[in-house]
């Protein structure tokens, strides 16, 4: 199909605006740019929509304590939990990328043992107590948020420049309700899960009392105006919901709240796993997604998981990487001999050198290694939980496509490559959603959902 490319006047229009306008994928889709590699592949995509993402968690029980914008919904999870009940009798479920514990939460609610590696220690921490506090007294919980004195002080971390996120009384409350947080006796077990619940409370209120807001990258919101005691009012807000929801949970699911479930502080892409599993849940970063470490960073810096900005580049650093990381990670892995890639992957670098010498500018020129040490650290997870996967069982990643520098990435069906050639069988691609890339606004992307297959021991499908 022939793109109709418009006429650009370049003395009133900017550069970006003008590489926008003048991109072969001006008005393009994935739909067209995908279909070499599915041929090559030998499947189709499936027509499956529903909703995947956070939001609808909102008002879920348990899943609402602790909002986080990156994950998935808690109704896609379940569904996937329906979908395979008469296949795995009691399955042992993984979430290599466990964010803030959705799948965990989701599978502990239906009684299903599971675990999750996270590197955030932000999100390690709310995952952790989400599904660690469901025996705590609500009574209790209420009485001891209720009791928080407040002639403490735990002053505001100030390499983030608190002053200019919070109004001046609003930090004041704040930094006296972290106090009164902070002197609360966590010796034995239960208390150390009261104060974590509290912990967890306190993160989840900081962005509503803030001058910020999350939509879904973090910036600032010039016409938000915050009451001065909005701490002390959301966070009773909060602590009220959590209370209720123990109720819920100490009625109506009494027998899974002793059901294993376990959010471990790892790397996805090193972390071996001592048990086996029949489902693997996850969404793994995107490629061009959000910075998913500096989203967070004023709860990071807030509950001490962070004390001063490197902090935060060692973490980021360490994930699988997105298009954020330090330049010099980036220029110590293009050096690096023992890298995975394959023809796709080098095509797509190559053609994604050229558009950025064709363009003359663009905001990363090492944006190709980028894209290689992502199928790179991609290549690591996978095998990982191939590794640990059970025969039978089930790999099931929510990913999104990207387009970078005029260059289309089917990171979906490189993935699922990857599994085929870790022994894992393709067993079907579905488009659950479409998207629109961030660079060509009315270029169409989609988000997948990807079902792999381990297939008996010793036999071996390359997805073809």
């Amino acid at each position: 199909m022939q793109l109709k490319i418009p006429v650009i006047d370049i003395d009133v229009t900017d550069v970006r605006r003008k590489n926008i306008l003048s991109s072969p994928k001006f008005g393009g889709s994935c739909d067209i740019d995908s279909a070499p590699y599915l041929k090559e592949l030998g499947i189709e995509i499936v027509e499956r929509r529903q909703p995947i993402q956070f939001t609808s968690n909102f008002g879920e029980h348990v899943h609402r304590w602790a909002p986080y914008i990156q994950g998935f919904s808690s109704s896609f999870v379940q569904s996937i939990l329906d979908k395979y009940r008469n296949d795995y009798e009691s399955p042992v479920i993984l979430d290599p990328f466990a964010g803030c514990g959705t799948v965990l939460t989701q599978s502990k609610l239906n009684g299903y043992t599971s675990v999750g590696t996270e590197l955030n220690p932000l999100l390690h921490f709310i995952a952790n107590t989400k599904v660690d506090s469901w025996d705590v007294d609500p009574d209790l919980l209420m009485a001891e948020f209720s009791a928080i004195p407040k002639k403490f002080r735990s002053l505001a971390p100030e390499f983030l420049k608190s002053e200019n996120h919070f109004n001046k009384e609003v930090l004041k409350n704040l930094e006296t309700l972290k106090g009164g947080i902070d002197s609360i006796q966590a010796k034995t077990k239960k208390q150390i899960k009261l104060k974590n619940l509290i912990l967890l409370a306190f993160s989840s209120i900081l962005i509503d009392c803030s001058n910020l807001k999350r939509t879904p990258c973090l910036g600032y919101w010039k016409d938000k105006k915050v009451a001065d005691n909005a701490p002390w009012i959301l966070m009773e807000h909060k602590i009220k919901d959590i209370c209720n929801d123990l109720k819920i949970l100490q009625r109506n699911f009494k027998e899974n709240t002793k059901t294993e479930s376990n959010a471990i502080l790892a790397n996805a892409m090193e972390y071996r796993h001592g048990n086996s599993f029949e489902l693997v849940i996850t969404s793994p970063p995107y490629m061009n997604g959000l910075d998913y470490v500096m989203n967070y960073k004023i709860e990071m810096a807030w509950l001490g998981f962070t004390r001063e900005a490197k902090d935060a580049k060692k973490v980021k650093d360490n994930l699988v990487v997105c298009d954020n990381v330090s330049k010099g990670l980036i220029r110590t892995f293009a050096k690096t001999n023992s890298k995975y890639t394959n023809n796709w992957v080098e095509e797509i670098k190559e053609n994604i050198t050229d558009n950025i010498k064709r363009r003359g500018n663009y905001r990363r020129s090492d944006m190709p290694h980028i894209v290689h040490k992502y199928f790179d650290d991609m290549h690591k997870v996978i095998k990982t939980v191939t590794n640990a996967l059970k025969p039978k069982g089930r790999f099931i990643l929510v990913v999104g496509d990207s387009l970078i520098a005029d260059v289309y990435v089917p990171t979906d069906l490189i993935l699922a490559r990857i599994g085929a050639e870790l022994g894992l069988s393709i067993e079907k691609i579905e488009r659950a959603r479409n998207r629109h890339s961030g660079q060509v606004r009315n270029y169409r992307l989609r988000e997948t959902i990807i079902t792999l297959k381990k297939e008996k021991r010793g036999k071996k499908n390359n997805g073809r």
